[in-house]
């Protein structure tokens, strides 16, 4: 192989290419592939620890009850299902300074396991992880520190420590000398990932693998390290030091779960009743463009406050601005507004924000948000202690949304008396059916149109 070869590798999934292409002929994305110095040993293939397995009868596999490993934080063990389950691996990813490493030290120090917790970190030194831990409280005697990125030398430390739990921050950072000198390319995220996975679930050891993400906040790295691992986590950041983790894969539990902490000196504590965390304290009613929606995440239901703006739009192009909620869903309520309430949208710029900064993205927040959008349009406050859960369809109806009776109790605990949605008969607790989107906000707004 010559000095200084290149190749272009695909950064969604690993497609290797001799030139540059503007679409990856293996997956279809565009704009992927990104060039890569290539080593005259990187031809030579990393030796392989794997040994022979023998083919197994499906129905004659025992069945053993999962017992999970309690990780001593409540928000993160309802995350994960009920606990980490021995051998399986779970990736986490998030912006840089959001609390990955703080809550895994914390992981480190509270897990409850018989044996010793193994930190594994190629971007800060001892004395740094050490700092850390003493600020926050997760200095302890089982926990060991390895600062060590290369694969081979790091799977003969944890052949010799045995480690109950393994933490490795990050895979980035991983390299193997016969994939090349650089670390963070993807043939050595994928080798690197592999390896120490495929270690931790044969000796049924949990592992926690810190993960960059990109700058359009998915993880950096081919996919395919998403597909190894047994779950993915992602952190989010709201307003107020509120951090979210959320589910988005988990083989052993539901996806789509919340966690929600709250980033303290002491590191990310657990916030008990999240319910009316991302509500507005405010003296009076609700303003015009606001609307409260019970939402469901996960097993828990919070309530939030979704809020609407609409100015007329400049040059006449409508725009629409939308941060946490998805603004192709903003433009279609707008759109049924229009056409079957006969509220005009079109030229009218249309902002939408969610109080708190918690990203929403159920169907039912289709009510509330066409709520704020009427509310903000005609200038009439929605009414106060009441809030809203629905689906609009495109035909202007609002259909029933799952978990219903949990959303209305949630809001009866913080006072809110009514709630205005369907329920599995269509009707809402009063027994009313409601006929459609415009009937249920002229119903709504008709004592202030008076």
């Amino acid at each position: 192989m010559k000095k200084n070869a290149v190749r272009f590798v695909c950064s969604s999934c690993g497609h290797a290419e001799a030139k540059w292409l503007g679409r990856c002929p293996s997956c279809g994305q565009w704009n992927t592939l990104t060039e890569e110095s290539v080593s005259p040993r990187e031809g030579k293939k990393p030796p392989s620890r794997r040994t022979a397995h023998q083919a197994e009868t499906l129905s004659r596999i025992p069945e053993d009850a999962v017992k999970r490993l309690d990780t001593g934080i409540p928000e993160l063990n309802q995350v994960l299902g009920g606990g980490m389950v021995p051998g399986s691996s779970v990736l986490i990813g998030g912006q840089p300074g959001i609390g990955k490493s703080t809550l895994l030290l914390q992981v480190s120090r509270s897990v409850r396991c018989s044996g010793t917790v193994l930190y594994i970190s190629g971007e800060e030194s001892p004395r740094q992880i050490a700092m850390r831990a003493r600020r926050i409280g997760a200095a302890s005697d089982t926990i060991k520190v390895l600062c060590e990125t290369d694969v081979t030398s790091l799977l003969r430390h944890m052949e010799a420590i045995q480690p109950a739990l393994v933490v490795v921050d990050s895979i980035q950072t991983l390299i193997c000398e016969e994939l090349g000198p650089v670390p963070g390319t993807v043939n050595q995220i994928k080798y690197g990932s592999h390896e120490v996975s495929d270690w931790c679930r044969e000796h049924q050891v949990p592992l926690f693998l810190v993960a960059h993400v990109t700058k359009e906040g998915s993880i950096a790295g081919p996919k395919v390290v998403e597909h190894m691992v047994d779950a993915v986590l992602y952190f989010e950041e709201a307003e107020g030091g509120i951090r979210l983790l959320r589910a988005m894969k988990n083989r052993f539990g539901p996806v789509n779960e919340l966690g929600i902490f709250s980033m303290e000196e002491r590191g990310l504590i657990g916030v008990d009743n999240p319910s009316s965390l991302f509500l507005q304290n405010r003296e009076g009613g609700l303003p015009p463009g606001a609307a409260i929606a019970p939402v469901y995440e996960g097993s828990r239901v919070l309530l939030v406050e979704i809020q609407a703006l609409t100015v007329p739009a400049k040059s006449g192009i409508s725009r629409t601005f939308a941060d946490r909620i998805d603004s192709r869903r903003v433009s279609r309520i707008a759109a049924v507004l229009e056409k079957h309430v006969g509220l005009r949208f079109s030229d009218q710029d249309l902002y939408v924000n969610v109080a708190g900064g918690i990203r929403l993205d159920e169907v039912g927040i289709d009510l509330p948000l066409a709520v704020a959008l009427y509310s903000a349009r005609t200038g009439l406050a929605a009414p106060e202690g009441t809030v809203f859960a629905g689906e609009v369809s495109l035909a202007g109806e609002v259909r029933p949304v799952p978990q219903a009776e949990m959303r209305s109790r949630a809001a009866e605990k913080l006072g809110f008396s009514a709630r205005i949605g369907p329920g599995r008969d269509g009707g809402d607790e009063k027994g009313k059916n409601l006929r459609g989107l415009k009937d249920t906000l002229a119903e709504l707004f008709s004592a202030k149109q008076n």
